[in-house]
């Protein structure tokens, strides 16, 4: 059964499970927990806590599992299913016994004062990253759960302080990554899909091709993410140098090459060369990059939402505030629980966004950008450059198309030929009415023809200058499934990249003004 009911009434299905799904979050917290100082407020920040997890689910996993949907690799509902046992998973195994309070270091606790102004900064903060979250995915736009937390605590924190705390450099790398992870995801992506064109769908005989290029492209990935879980996965279970890690995915990527041969030499013999079926070569590699992924964002990811529950939590039974708290068992399971819900509730919207919205992916193209996440995080890791997984993710789809632009202009030329065949219709007009013209024998229906002959030669002085042309129903329908086809949807290109900008700054004004509100109600 699919879990995305498509009638009238699915919204305020979806909105009742989130609401029960904080309502027991508020009942444990209110009734649960013993020895708690005030369990009332400690209810209220589980509540945002999980209404964060819930919006991370909505809009952040879309990345991993939106190609793999886009290519058809995987149905909506499986997509789903998978996400939410590899999310949860990734969050209650490797999520970690300790969280860093102070998101990426962003702002130097010394300048506060007082242990209550620390909760509210962490209160406003993780509210005002959870409203812009819901925005962000009411509107569609894939953005940073890490960058809206982030933004949130700025701006929490210069209403309570001052501009002093904000530790500007830091800041000033989160910003240089809006440009290093989309670019770097985008350059990757498009490196492997054109080695897939160029080695395998370019060859003579493709089959024969495949049987060798994919093996070989299969022990990359399973050398990149061995990599990748070893770096980012697992680093809060135990901790590896990226020298280690390398060695560890190297060893991996042989074993799997060893392995994958003689599947692919079998697989392809019920194959025909024909590049559908060639393509479901990589359905099953790319369901193991897509659950890997989603396993190393609930590791990493639900810190986001926890993170401050945590340092609220830490600070109302000790009075200290701390930039490193313990993450109890029953705040871990709110973020992996919350995450999940909004994935099942809300997340279709966005992984559909990922998957067909802006450009169209097959099996192939899905791949190249499942290994452009992990490879990006690698290089960066050794780097020590700031990256953001989701910008990684939106560079890649993106890199993707504007390749199979490159490499293949169909569309303009496309384009071009239903003009061409709209021109040539239209001179075929003008010379049978300009023949009938010296047929007629009243004024008025010279006149008649005289102005249809106008109107023609309008459309195609119309068509010259770049203006509106009145294509007939045919000529539009074929647009329309040209426009279909788009290699990129320019739209949501600058929509997106808007939402990336301005995800700091919204978050932060929201932060700074429940910041504000609150300070003026309990403060």
């Amino acid at each position: 059964m699919n879990i995305f009911i498509e009638n009238p009434y699915a919204k305020f299905y979806k909105l009742g499970i989130s609401i029960f799904f904080l309502v027991l979050v508020t009942l444990f917290a209110l009734f649960g927990l013993d020895n708690v100082s005030d369990p009332t407020f400690l209810a209220f920040v589980a509540i945002v806590g999980g209404y964060m997890a819930i919006n991370i689910g909505a809009n952040d996993v879309a990345n991993n599992v939106g190609p793999a949907v886009g290519s058809k690799a995987l149905t909506l509902t499986s997509a789903v299913i998978i996400a939410i046992i590899f999310e949860a998973s990734g969050a209650l195994i490797a999520g970690g016994d300790v969280v860093s309070t102070i998101k990426k270091g962003i702002i130097d606790t010394k300048f506060i004062v007082d242990s209550s102004i620390f909760i509210w900064v962490m209160f406003s903060a993780l509210l005002g990253g959870a409203i812009w979250l819901n925005l962000a995915t009411a509107l569609g736009s894939p953005v940073s759960t890490t960058h809206s937390i982030v933004g949130g605590i700025m701006g929490a924190a210069i209403a309570s302080s001052g501009w002093e705390l904000v530790n500007w450099g830091m800041m000033t790398k989160i910003a240089a990554s809006w440009v290093i992870s989309p670019v770097l995801g985008g350059l990757i992506a498009a490196l492997f899909l054109y080695i897939i064109q160029d080695r395998i769908f370019h060859k003579e005989d493709t089959l024969e091709a495949a049987k060798k290029i994919v093996p070989i492209l299969i022990a990359i990935m399973s050398c990149a993410f061995a990599t990748y879980l070893a770096i980012k996965g697992i680093k809060k279970l135990i901790k590896l140098d990226i020298t280690i890690a390398v060695a560890i995915g190297v060893v991996v990527g042989i074993i799997t090459y060893v392995i994958a041969k003689p599947l692919i030499k079998k697989a392809s013999q019920q194959l025909s060369d024909k590049k559908d079926d060639i393509n479901t070569l990589f359905t099953l590699p790319l369901i193991f990059a897509a659950a890997l992924l989603c396993f190393a964002h609930g590791a990493n990811d639900v810190a986001n939402a926890i993170g401050p529950v945590a340092a609220i939590y830490e600070a109302i039974q000790s009075g200290v505030i701390a930039k490193k708290a313990a993450i109890p068992l029953w705040i871990m399971a709110i973020g992996a629980l919350g995450i999940a819900v909004g994935l099942a509730t809300y997340g279709s919207k966005l992984i559909k966004t990922v998957g067909s919205e802006i450009t169209d992916l097959d099996q192939g193209r899905a791949w190249s950008i499942a290994m452009s996440s992990a490879i990006v995080v690698i290089i960066a890791s050794w780097l020590g450059l700031p990256v953001s997984s989701t910008h990684i993710a939106i560079g890649g789809v993106f890199g993707v198309g504007y390749l199979r632009y490159y490499l293949y202009q169909r569309y303009e030329n496309e384009i071009e030929g239903v003009k061409a065949h709209h021109v040539k219709s239209i001179n075929k007009k003008l010379t049978k009415w300009n023949n009938k013209l010296t047929e007629l024998e009243t004024e008025v229906e010279k006149e008649q023809f005289l102005n249809k002959i106008a109107l023609k030669e309008q459309s195609l002085a119309a068509m010259q200058t770049g203006g509106k042309v009145d294509f007939t129903k045919k000529e539009q329908k074929k647009l329309d499934k040209i426009n279909k086809r788009q290699y990129v949807r320019k739209g949501m290109l600058a929509k997106i990249i808007t939402a990336w900008l301005v995800t700091v700054p919204i978050s932060a004004f929201i932060g700074g003004i429940i910041y504000f509100i609150c300070a003026a109600l309990f403060l």
